[in-house]
């Protein structure tokens, strides 16, 4: 047995904080929270792992990033999404052909994840195989869980990042053949966007998610001129959703990033289908795609999780994610004069955590038969705590802390940091 004490801070619903000043998580030796207590039993004899006055938090769930544009964070911010795509991220994505180099990058991200407080993730590789594998273990050996995808695209005009047909086929089988080892990391089908697949290769992935029971990552109306582009290119259809919806990769927990300028038919149809809206805030402002409609998605009773989506995010902080998901929700508050309520910082917390959570099969907060997932957050830093209510502080840390105030990290019930 093992106790983990500190001030403990959870959210097991949107909006709802529960807060358990010294309080104490007891786990099983695998990691397996047992309960949550007021205090430490008496006469426990198992570890203690104290955390004194530090704030105890669940950890944060990445659900759309590229691993692959990791190096360049920061970069091509004046540019929008395709004339940006092709400039910075199919160049960089090439790269990921050498496996040593795949190798070099992603060990540094799984590590960087880590000491950002995350330890579940959906991620998209690149269309290179080896270098997908890859990425799995890193992320399997740095003890983080989730899904990793392999890119489809078999249209990439003007530019040498590209497959053909037969080749993404044969490729995805290899790859998925290949996954049996891993027992966290798990593959999920990751057709780049419409654009870059052709409607033979959707149907294609269409039919492989049926047979194999596979989920399914893509992108959803990011940006205006992209969204007038699939509508170009498959004849028939009046909305992006259709473009995926047609093949069936568009259905229960399919994980759809961005859904910027979804109007209410595409919105009706993500929540009839059971589809994650994937809220990627920092990458929607970088790259000026636009304001996502986050609170009329969750009072239509869309699921809604977080995102970084570096490279379009500037960073691997959930914690900066979940700020920026605050931000623009009180620009739309703005926008709207007052009258669409913005997010609280209790709702963007279970956003990048429980709604993450929820989707990969697990209760949010310190539940009871879950294996451990959370963060210690040392805040003494910034100016202090003394006469801060714990419930202050919590606040004061989604809009100041960043990784330097994360000491410790717990994922899958082992301790990670």
């Amino acid at each position: 047995m093992r106790a983990i004490r500190g001030n403990i801070i959870e959210a097991k619903s949107l909006g709802k904080l529960d807060i358990l000043p010294n309080g104490c998580i007891i786990t099983n030796d695998d990691g397996t929270t047992v309960e949550t207590l007021p205090a430490l039993p008496l006469g426990f004899a198992g570890e203690i792992d104290d955390y004194k006055d530090a704030l105890v938090m669940q950890s944060f769930c990445d659900m759309h990033s590229h691993a692959p544009q990791y190096p360049n964070l920061g970069m091509g911010y004046d540019l929008q999404l395709l004339d940006w795509l092709a400039a910075y991220t199919f160049p960089i994505e090439l790269r990921f052909a050498d496996t040593e180099y795949a190798r070099k990058v992603y060990k540094r991200l799984a590590r960087e994840l880590v000491d950002n407080g995350t330890t579940r993730v959906s991620m998209f590789s690149s269309l290179h195989v080896d270098s997908t594998l890859i990425l799995m273990e890193e992320l399997e050996n740095a003890g983080i869980t989730g899904f990793v995808g392999k890119v489809n695209m078999d249209t990439n005009p003007n530019c040498r990042l590209v497959e053909t047909t037969e080749e993404s086929k044969r490729e995805t089988l290899r790859w998925l053949d290949s996954c049996g080892d891993f027992k966290n990391i798990r593959p999920m089908l990751t057709p780049r966007f419409t654009p870059s697949c052709s409607m033979e290769l959707l149907e294609w992935l269409g039919k492989l998610a049926r047979e194999r029971g596979l989920y399914v990552q893509s992108h959803l109306s990011e940006n205006r001129v992209e969204q007038a582009l699939v509508l170009s290119l498959q004849p028939g259809i009046t909305h992006y959703y259709q473009s995926y919806d047609r093949f069936g990769l568009f259905g229960d927990h399919t994980l759809m990033a961005h859904c910027v300028y979804c109007d209410d038919e595409e919105l009706e149809a993500i929540r009839r289908n059971n589809v994650y809206a994937v809220h990627c805030a920092d990458s929607n402002i970088s790259i000026v795609s636009g304001l996502s409609p986050v609170r009329k998605m969750l009072d239509m009773g869309i699921h809604v999780v977080l995102g970084s989506d570096i490279a379009g995010g500037t960073s691997l902080s959930m914690i900066r994610a979940a700020r920026n998901a605050i931000y623009t929700s009180k620009v739309i508050n703005v926008q709207s004069e007052y009258t669409t309520p913005f997010l609280t910082v209790a709702e963007a917390y279970y956003l990048a955590t429980g709604a993450g959570a929820e989707y990969f099969g697990s209760k949010s907060g310190f539940a009871k038969g879950e294996k451990l997932h959370a963060i210690i957050v040392d805040d003494t830093a910034l100016f202090g705590t003394d006469k801060l209510s714990v419930r202050d502080r919590f606040g004061r840390c989604f809009y100041m802390c960043d990784d330097r105030q994360i000491k410790a990290v717990y994922g899958n019930g082992k301790r990670l940091k």
